[in-house]
């Protein structure tokens, strides 16, 4: 199982998750508003005050063999060829527990 977070610029999200929920097998998504700066907005020590960026996370967690296809999609999708279109991160999950069920493992999601 793998734990997908993707953010992205907001004007791109209904791009995407219409994108994503034609993905087999792709069973949820979670969206989040979030706000972040990175390398090349400015030098935050010279200024007083760091201007975030408006932005989206868009967590996923979905099967091994859904990986390539999830993060392709994003990064097509999401992509303006500016800068900020956003960063995808991809990571191991351990454990999985469906609380209605108590079904635990990759079943759970």
């Amino acid at each position: 199982m793998k734990e997908i977070k993707a953010y992205i610029k907001k004007h791109k999200l209904s791009d995407v998750v219409r994108v994503l929920r034609k993905i087999d097998g792709l069973t949820g998504m979670s969206v989040i508003d979030s706000c972040g700066y990175g390398t090349g907005w400015g030098d935050a020590k010279f200024e007083e005050h760091i201007s975030c960026r408006p932005g989206v996370k868009v967590e996923i967690f979905c099967h091994d063999e859904l990986v390539d296809e999830v993060i392709e999609i994003i990064e097509k999708t999401a992509h303006t060829g500016l800068k900020g279109d956003g960063k995808i991160y991809v990571s191991n999950i351990e454990m999985a527990v469906r609380i209605s069920t108590g079904e635990r493992g990759s079943g759970a999601i």
